[in-house]
């Protein structure tokens, strides 16, 4: 893979500038919150799944459809690994068995975000629980992911049906983090042709949705009879040619993902450059506006891609030598980020809203979940506390391996315990 990308120097970050001991409460404090909001959610939805988003603070509660249930599915595994408490993984359970309706069907499931579905709720399963039905679930949908990669384009179509000439040759950045799920199935079988979509579709997202100065598109369409690139476009940021902030965190924490499995180092440094364009346009609370191009107005920020960036961030630190020049400034801003994050946009307790984390947007052209909680968001946060936590506990009390000198690719620990960050569990192979 050869992808040529401007390195736009990453702004100037003063480093410890955190009040640590004052950020590791918050984060405990934080985790607290995030069960008791599972916990109380758990009883209002039932054995149903919550919208996309909220509505003046309420997730409309629907059947498993759309793209976006497995992130509730997602939350109670991530509160079973953390507590042992048998009420989550029960749930969980149950939304398992909806998943693999879901499947079996074929309902509602013209989408590249079988990823996303049936990585955080089955493969999550078979992972934590050995629950055999899981795995197997979780294989038909990467049988039904794989059939819409096209090999002329060598992307896989993002949405609709497959004979849609609209839809037909459309990736959009987002897919990244579905391709673990067509990692997870060549491990599984070892059948090669779902890595070998997962290795083309991310060198192509990187050739052609990436641009020469590392922003990036939502969305680019390949013709998918002569394969060639035609354009870009956006579908939910600001501009075609501005950078919607969800996107570009979805880009720097979807590319490790894919180098986690494929070993491609090229995308360890591309995540860099995007992260760097990302960090460069955050205003004085760290978190986005919902694009980037809107750097010092007032539009809505987007906490949600606030989340996204601190996993990416942590991530990209985890896969960074220790005496890269810039791995000190990524974890440093991951942290600033999630204080940020903990501090003014997270619920509390006392307030009458179902969402973990406020403020984000969904659609802004549409006024869909604007300055609302979404499911992402909260799956997302559910996961940071623990994972900033890690990295916190990794400066405060370890001393870093020999191995980690050179290199820092094993997981820090999670919470002192061994089970490494659960986020990277749920979208990674484990090391």
């Amino acid at each position: 893979m050869s992808v040529s990308v401007t390195h736009e120097k990453l702004r100037p970050i003063e480093l410890h500038q955190l009040d640590r001991a004052a950020l590791t409460q918050r984060l405990n404090a934080a985790r607290h919150r995030v069960l008791n909001k599972i916990d109380r959610n758990m009883a209002r939805f039932g054995e149903r799944f919550p919208g996309e988003t909220c509505i003046d603070g309420r997730y409309p509660l629907t059947e498993n459809v759309e793209w976006t249930t497995s992130f509730w599915t997602g939350q109670l595994w991530l509160a079973f690994e953390l507590t042992g408490d048998d009420k989550y993984r029960r749930a969980a359970e149950v939304n398992v068995l909806s998943f693999g309706e879901r499947i079996t069907r074929r309902q509602d499931t013209a989408t590249h975000d079988l990823g996303f579905l049936y990585t955080l709720s089955c493969v999550s399963a078979w992972r934590l629980t050995g629950n055999r039905p899981a795995r197997g679930f979780s294989l038909l949908a990467a049988e039904a992911l794989l059939e819409r990669y096209n090999p002329q384009a060598g992307i896989i179509q993002a949405w609709g049906d497959l004979h849609d000439p609209e839809q037909a040759g459309r990736m959009i950045i987002d897919c990244n983090m579905n391709l673990p799920l067509l990692y997870w199935a060549s491990e599984q079988t070892g059948d090669p042709r779902f890595a070998d979509a997962a290795r083309r579709h991310a060198a192509q997202a990187a050739r052609y949705i990436v641009r020469p100065d590392a922003s990036t598109y939502h969305t680019y369409y390949m013709d998918t009879v002569t394969g060639e690139p035609r354009y870009g476009n956006t579908h939910q940021g600001y501009a075609d040619d501005s950078c919607w902030s969800r996107g570009q965190a979805w880009g720097i924490y979807g590319f490790l993902l894919s180098f986690a499995y494929s070993g491609e180092r090229q995308m360890v440094d591309l995540a860099k450059r995007l992260a760097n364009y990302f960090i460069n346009r955050l205003p004085q609370d760290e978190v986005c506006h919902w694009d980037l191009a809107l750097l010092g107005t007032d539009q809505p920020r987007d906490s949600s891609a606030a989340a996204i960036a601190v996993c990416g961030l942590l991530e990209l630190v985890s896969q960074l030598p220790l005496l890269d020049a810039e791995r000190a400034s990524y974890e440093e801003m991951a942290l600033r980020i999630m204080a940020s994050l903990t501090e003014n946009y997270l619920a509390q307790d006392d307030e009458p809203i179902d969402g973990l984390l406020k403020h984000s947007v969904y659609h802004m052209a549409s006024g869909k979940g604007v300055d609302e909680c979404c499911s992402w968001g909260g799956l997302l946060l559910s996961g940071s506390p623990d994972a900033a936590d890690a990295e916190l506990e990794t400066l405060l009390v370890a001393e870093p391996a020999p191995e980690r000198i050179m290199h820092a690719s094993r997981p820090v620990s999670f919470l002192l315990r061994d089970t490494g960050n659960p986020l990277r569990q749920q979208f990674r192979k484990t090391n």
